[in-house]
């Protein structure tokens, strides 16, 4: 960890000097890091530079979302060496594919909230007043990011909540810091915490790009979730859900046009992408997601539908989620690739400029809080269940609605994958549901060595492991590595 915070805190200072270009404001002191908060306006400064920070390749703005889909076996690989392979073959350690940048820019995003909470809680101190709503989305967004961390990193909670989890970092750390792994459950009390202490400073109106309270309760309600906490992940998914003056399921005619909008009906919690801001261009998830060619020559076909999931959602011809799909390089009629992240199947991107690598990352829909609602529900009132699945489910037309009698687990995560299909939910859903993944390698006609064609919970590597250089830098750290690493 002592590396991690020589490099953060070095970054943080020059996130903090760039948030001026980002939003042509100038904290009160930007040179001085013990200094630089003083206002609610420099608060929102760095809220804007913590939102900004979440959308970097390692985190939300590619590489977390493919994780999830890719390693949950509904994206597969025509093609090997075009990039991030490791993600699907698991072809990593300590070492090498390591994916440390999820680690260190994660780590990076809860130093920053850890450092604005500290200097908020100086001026409040103080008797300076206004900081309420940036108090509530900085533990919001602490609690996203280390229930990201400890998914990544930690056993699923219904698997052993007291196994390793990760360092739990609360407050700003000197140079010789070396914390060591609280354990899952210690993780995600904090997590709790933090989004309880959260809720009540945050506003019930609808703050685009920004966390409002319902975002909070959207949230929790996915925290509970995986806590099998099934009557408060309810609480909360219905508290968002009931909240229809803001939020609204779209409608199958509107659907697909959806992703070129932004902050739409369904948009809970959307971090801004903006030209010549925070956009990836041709390193963007959009483009790792199209088809090969398309848009640009950067696009190499990275990853395309696995056959089982486009099986599933084939089932009748009418589902409309086909319309964000276009055809991959395999053939001239097999839709395996995904624009959702483009804008669309023409690349209209989702701002006027019609940019098609600048846009909006969904990190939270109502789809899903529906989709909560109906598992969370499943073991108390299967009539619920059934209605909040086939809010969902009535996206394909065709589909034979879930009744009290036939509604299942598995039919809600089947829905699930398809409503959120590159969103990256599926691997993290199957490992908390102690459910096999089955890998597509013969699509693209792949011998995989470092991995079984389908694997559980029990294999080593659906934990990521403890960069070699985190352990060279804090070595009380390695004997809590990750087993098989």
């Amino acid at each position: 960890m002592k590396r991690i915070n020589i490099l953060l805190i070095s970054i943080f200072m020059l996130s903090i000097l760039s948030c001026k270009k980002f939003l042509d404001m100038t904290p009160s002191n930007s040179a001085d890091s013990n200094k630089a908060i003083k206002t609610p306006r420099d608060a929102q400064i760095v809220i804007n530079g913590i939102m900004n920070q979440m959308t970097d390749a390692s985190y939300y703005g590619r590489n977390f979302f493919l994780y999830g889909d890719v390693k949950g076996g509904d994206m597969t690989v025509y093609s090997q060496g075009r990039g991030l392979d490791a993600l699907y073959n698991y072809n990593q350690n300590a070492n090498t594919n390591s994916f440390s940048g999820y680690w260190s820019q994660i780590y990076f995003c809860v130093l920053q909230t850890n450092y604005l909470l500290e200097e908020i809680a100086k001026q409040e101190a103080l008797g300076t007043t206004g900081f309420g709503s940036y108090k509530g989305q900085a533990l919001t967004a602490r609690a996203l990011m280390y229930f990201d961390l400890v998914r990544l990193y930690g056993k699923a909670y219904t698997d052993n909540k007291q196994a390793f989890g990760v360092p739990l970092i609360l407050t700003r750390q000197g140079y010789e810091a070396q914390p060591l792994r609280s354990t899952v459950e210690q993780v995600y009390s904090q997590i709790i915490k933090d989004l309880n202490d959260a809720a009540p400073l945050l506003p019930k109106t609808k703050t685009n790009g920004y966390i409002n309270y319902y975002a909070n309760k959207a949230i929790q309600a996915r925290v509970y979730l995986y806590m099998n906490d099934m009557p408060n992940s309810l609480l909360a998914a219905e508290e968002v859900i009931g909240a229809s003056a803001l939020y609204t399921l779209y409608t199958n005619a509107n659907w697909v046009d959806s992703w070129k909008s932004q902050y739409g009906s369904e948009s809970i919690f959307e971090l801004g992408v903006n030209p010549l801001e925070n956009d990836l261009g041709a390193a963007s998830l959009g483009v790792y997601q199209r088809n090969k060619g398309v848009g640009t020559t950067a696009a190499l076909g990275f990853f395309y539908s696995s056959t089982d999931f486009l099986t599933r959602l084939n089932q009748g011809s009418s589902d409309i989620r086909r319309g964000i799909m276009g055809r991959d390089e395999s053939s001239a009629i097999r839709l395996g690739a995904l624009y959702k992240y483009s804008g669309s199947t023409t690349l209209a991107g989702d701002k006027s400029t019609a940019n098609n690598t600048a846009v909006n990352i969904k990190l939270i829909r109502l789809s899903e809080v529906y989709l909560i609602a109906a598992e969370a529900a499943l073991s108390s009132n299967t009539t619920k269940a059934a209605n909040y699945l086939n809010a969902i489910r009535q996206r394909n037309p065709s589909s034979v609605l879930a009744t009290p009698a036939t509604v299942t687990l598995d039919m809600i995560l089947d829905e699930k994958s398809k409503e959120l299909y590159g969103e990256g939910h599926r691997f993290f859903d199957l490992i908390r549901t102690n459910k096999s993944i089955t890998y597509n390698d013969e699509f693209g006609g792949l011998t995989i060595s470092t991995r079984p064609k389908t694997i559980d919970r029990t294999f080593n590597k659906t934990l990521l492991p403890i960069p070699q250089t985190e352990i060279n830098a804090n070595p009380g750290i390695k004997a809590q590595q990750n087993p098989g690493y």
